[in-house]
């Protein structure tokens, strides 16, 4: 188990600004997103670049292929994550100023498409779904009814996800009568889909690497992330942010992404900054202990998922952060983790919600 020390997760240090950092201040609502600009700018002149010479018909042979690697890397293992948790908080906060809103465009239409994000299916499932549902049996992605340390059921929650995850989405935007969410989550997959469909007569390797490839990885990637989000659930508690995310610190992978570790604090305040996501922590860590919140220390929700299916509870228990010494010993903190994994029946979730009422 780990105890709590310092926090080394980013928070918010101004600095003092180069001319063209004013000139982008100008541009954006939060001085605190002036990296998203180096970063989507840094996307455009590699990225693009390499996607249109991948289409042209004087790169072929072994300078395709050279072509081919550098997109797939740059793409899926330099680029994806800082992308995809950019893409995240300009979802939940306005990017650009009200006066400049059509720039807010331009990360999911222009650049989303290179990293398999359909444009705005991303905004209205996480937005539109997942925050106001919470995990909760009418939230699309909901892990409850899953063994959650399975890989098994992980398999059936991707597959359900995959082949008919718009449509459910779909059609939960039907129900709730909310029409405009339902129009832009189908019209930004099928727009994607018929591009991608018209592009493979033009040139189907091209699009394969460009398009198709890093489509398939961010759905495994996602439904990865989501299920590690939401692994660890009490079944007496379900709506309890606190009871149905988890939280992970001092990982690289704040740095690189945000902060996206602090899934709770992300659920209990969903326009909550990212910089200010470790200072939150730190000045309610006393809620986390008394919600029986879990933390991990130094591993991501990556390394969560993979512990997790193969059932290394031992090493879950060994990154756990002990707040405020609520277990003894590691063999506590595995039964406690065991306990929040098993699936919960629908019966039993129905007697616990009709108590709580």
């Amino acid at each position: 188990m780990k105890h709590l020390t310092e926090n080394t997760d980013p928070v918010y240090n101004p600095k003092r600004s180069s001319a063209t950092d004013k000139f982008f201040l100008k541009l954006i609502r939060d001085e605190r997103d002036l990296p998203f600009i180096y970063l989507a700018l840094s996307i455009t002149f590699t990225l693009i670049p390499l996607a249109v010479l991948l289409y042209m018909p004087f790169i072929s042979g072994w300078l395709w292929w050279v072509v081919a690697i550098a997109y797939l890397y740059l793409n899926n293992f330099y680029f994806k994550g800082p992308f995809g948790l950019m893409l995240h908080c300009t979802s939940h906060r306005a990017f650009f100023r009200k006066e400049y809103g059509a720039l807010n465009h331009y990360l999911p239409w222009v650049l989303g498409p290179l990293f398999g994000q359909s444009p705005e299916t991303y905004y209205t499932h996480h937005i539109g779904m997942h925050h106001p549902e919470n995990n909760m049996p009418e939230d699309e992605s909901c892990t409850m009814f899953y063994q959650r340390d399975s890989l098994a059921d992980f398999g059936r929650y991707f597959t359900s996800f995959f082949f008919v995850g718009v449509y459910r989405l779909a059609g939960y935007f039907l129900r709730k009568n909310r029409k405009r969410l339902f129009y832009r989550s189908v019209r930004g997959e099928v727009l994607f889909l018929v591009m991608c469909i018209a592009l493979c007569f033009v040139n189907a390797a091209a699009t394969i690497v460009a398009f198709i490839l890093p489509f398939l990885i961010s759905r495994v990637i996602m439904m990865m992330g989501n299920w590690a989000q939401h692994a660890f659930i009490a079944a007496n508690d379900p709506d309890n942010a606190y009871r149905n995310s988890i939280t992970c610190i001092n990982t690289k992978y704040n740095h690189k992404c945000w902060n996206d570790g602090y899934h709770i604090s992300h659920h209990i305040k969903p326009n909550m900054h990212w910089t200010e996501h470790p200072v939150f922590f730190r000045n309610t860590v006393n809620e986390y202990a008394d919600n029986d919140a879990i933390v991990f220390d130094n591993i991501h929700f990556l390394h969560v998922f993979v512990y997790l299916v193969r059932k290394r509870y031992d090493l879950l228990a060994k990154h756990f952060v002990n707040i405020n010494g609520r277990f003894a010993d590691d063999e506590a903190i595995i039964e406690f983790l065991k306990k929040r994994t098993e699936a919960i029946p629908m019966g039993e979730f129905a007697r616990t919600t009709s108590v709580a009422a």
